[in-house]
């Protein structure tokens, strides 16, 4: 049986972009849901979302809190591939394993699994990430399959921080260091030189 934030995120686009306040579409619906936060703080959803919100809760649909920020047409991020350093930060960061790519390796965006939550664009060091329009507009069936691809990563990324937490890993993280390990100090040369080496292929 669905809850009522069940409902609510259900007419959520799923995007979780943060920009609501709340951490992802669903903690923003259980907010709802307990009378802790309007309907009016979805600036992917706009106006269409903020009405169906409001309807189903019984409230007046209020103009899109501006602290929000503001809707626009759907959009998706693009990746200078030329400038990309390989440095792994936008892949962290996209919530629907929406980026491919290694350590020290070129990262693409899969245009198909995009959001447009902006997430990737802030944490790259060489500004190399722009969101470009995406020249469709964003579906109910691209929400749910956002939702499945979330789901999926938030239970791969538990499931790793219970692994690391368990016996075999902490005895691991007992033992002495590799020689071979880079120090903190090498790591920060490493990036150090990447970037010296973006900044100078872009001037």
């Amino acid at each position: 049986m669905s809850t009522l934030v069940d409902e609510l995120d259900a007419l959520l686009p799923q995007t979780q972009c943060g920009q609501c306040g709340f951490d992802g579409c669903r903690p923003y619906a259980q907010a709802m849901a307990d009378g802790r936060a309007d309907t009016n703080r979805c600036p992917p959803g706009g106006p269409p979302t903020i009405a169906a919100l409001s309807q189903r809760l019984n409230r007046p649909a209020r103009p899109l809190d501006p602290d929000c920020g503001v809707h626009q047409p759907f959009r998706v991020a693009l990746i200078d591939e030329e400038h990309c350093i390989g440095c792994t930060l936008c892949i962290q960061a996209c919530p629907v394993d929406a980026i491919l790519g290694a350590n020290q390796s070129m990262h693409t965006v899969i245009e198909a699994d995009c959001t447009g939550c902006e997430l990737c664009v802030a944490p790259c060091p060489v500004d190399c990430i722009s969101m470009v329009p995406a020249g469709r507009d964003w579906t109910a069936d691209d929400a749910q399959a956002a939702r499945q691809r979330y789901r999926s990563r938030t239970t791969r990324l538990l499931a790793r921080h219970t692994e690391s937490a368990g016996p075999a890993a902490r005895t691991l993280a007992n033992k002495p260091a590799l020689a071979t390990a880079p120090s903190d100090h090498d790591k920060q040369d490493r990036i150090a030189q990447a970037l010296a080496r973006a900044r100078a292929r872009r001037s």
